[in-house]
């Protein structure tokens, strides 16, 4: 890479653990870290860990959920090694963060990195036609080639080394691991996944089966606009998108139980009823874990030695897509269970614990709402067709609406929420109805 981007450390400084370069090699690494460690006590920064107990962490994948792990172990005075064959790149979604995620994490709204603030969204179905839903709290837009390199440079700063190659395999070797990569080989004690959905380490992280995918697939055009379009279809659990990137439009369809030549001719339908053009644009796809109910029951989230984070855990929204947060969060769990000096034995039972009572029941509950939500119907109508109406004319669910575009509000505790107001929203789209002139107080 190439303008500011990380530099790339070679793998031969990590390849043979007992060899003199590579001891050396660690020991500089460990002493580099132990005195930033040491700084960060003084100031109230990352909590330490003493140089005897410094481990070499691999982490496999330089992603959200890679980098802010890496840089989270760094910080802390481990050895971290970062392995990706692109580490920056440009991945094919919409590059959303919710205001649950830099919230949690205010230095991803808190930066220099070029992003786009979205306060509205559009909301259309066949049949209700369109509503325009105002965000309290806005959405922030990145190039995923931009919060990558932020990401990385953070961890790089934190003293990870970041090494430009693919890993081909993994094996254990004593309470270890020997990494084969694509430029040479590297030892480390505890291995961190982070490899996304396409992960080539089939024995490690989620075992996605084909009701466990969505599929992806969209077009980078030319142009610009301030607000999100969410395009809910007939008969297909997903939707279409635009979103608003800085210099172009991120225009995309996700989907389950279709495939991608049946999506694309649904993509490029819509854009030619808006007139976004295809042919000039470049076209890009991707696969986005959507884990079934059963899925989640077994899911592989870790190992004796390894953990898997982000889109190789699964760890992604089943009705939204949404992932970067998931990424980011679970990264921030696995680091600190790493941090806990517990016992290895103790590390996987600690980890999955700390997943499900942070967010992955709530996304196993979505996982039971998400073919309802976008095929179900009620009150005599389409779902879809249902929440578009509903948000033009009720306050009360436009609250609601906007509480989940945030993440304010969890699927656990929706349905409760929904009913205990259905009475209210009911009696607010009568009164529009029927009152000339109404107009709701959100709008």
């Amino acid at each position: 890479m190439g303008g500011g981007g990380p530099r790339r450390i070679r793998t031969a400084a990590w390849r043979d653990g007992r060899s003199g370069e590579a001891q050396s090699a660690w020991r500089l690494a460990r002493r580099g870290n132990a005195a930033r460690c040491s700084s960060n006590a003084q100031s109230g920064g990352v909590a330490t860990v003493e140089s005897e107990k410094v481990k070499r962490i691999a982490v496999l994948g330089g992603g959200p959920a890679g980098a802010f792990a890496a840089e989270q172990l760094a910080s802390a005075g481990l050895g971290v090694m970062l392995f990706d064959e692109k580490l920056a790149w440009e991945k094919p979604c919409g590059g959303g963060l919710t205001y649950k995620a830099y919230n949690q994490y205010p230095f991803l709204i808190q930066n220099s990195t070029p992003k786009r603030l979205v306060t509205e969204t559009v909301l259309s179905a066949p049949r209700a036609g369109q509503v325009s839903l105002k965000l309290g709290d806005p959405l922030l837009i990145y190039s995923r080639f931009d919060l990558n390199r932020m990401l990385l440079k953070r961890a790089e700063r934190a003293g990870a080394q970041l090494e430009k190659t693919r890993v081909l395999s993994i094996a254990r070797q004593g309470s270890g691991w020997r990494l084969r990569t694509s430029s040479g080989a590297a030892e480390a004690d505890f291995c961190i996944v982070a490899t996304g959905a396409r992960n080539g380490l089939r024995d490690f992280g989620a075992e996605l089966r084909a009701e466990d995918v969505m599929l992806a697939l969209g077009y980078y055009v030319p142009g610009d606009q301030a607000h999100i379009d969410i395009q809910f279809l007939p008969h297909l659990e997903g939707y279409i998108w635009v979103f608003p990137r800085c210099g172009h439009l991120s225009v995309g369809i996700c989907g389950k139980g279709e495939t991608s030549s049946a999506l694309r001719l649904r993509l490029e339908a819509y854009m030619t009823e808006r007139g976004l053009p295809a042919k000039s644009a470049s076209f890009y796809s991707h696969v986005l874990p959507s884990l079934s109910t059963s899925s989640w029951k077994r899911n592989r989230l870790a190992g004796e030695g390894w953990m898997a984070v982000g889109d190789a855990a699964g760890l992604v929204d089943p009705i939204t897509g949404e992932g970067l947060f998931y990424a980011i969060r679970s990264a921030d769990l696995a680091a600190s269970v790493l941090l806990s000096n517990i016992a290895p034995a103790q590390c996987i039972a600690r980890y999955r614990l700390l997943l499900r009572q942070d967010f992955g029941s709530d996304l196993e509950m979505g996982s039971r709402l998400a073919h309802r939500f976008y095929c179900g119907r009620f009150l005599g109508g389409e779902v879809t067709d249902r929440i578009v109406q509903f948000t033009r004319r009720s306050d009360r669910f436009r609250s609601i609406m906007q509480d989940l575009f945030s993440g304010k509000q969890q699927y656990h505790g929706l349905k409760r929420r929904l009913w205990s107001n259905l009475n209210g929203s009911l009696f607010e789209i009568l009164q529009s109805c029927l009152v000339p002139g109404w107009k709701s107080q959100s709008a």
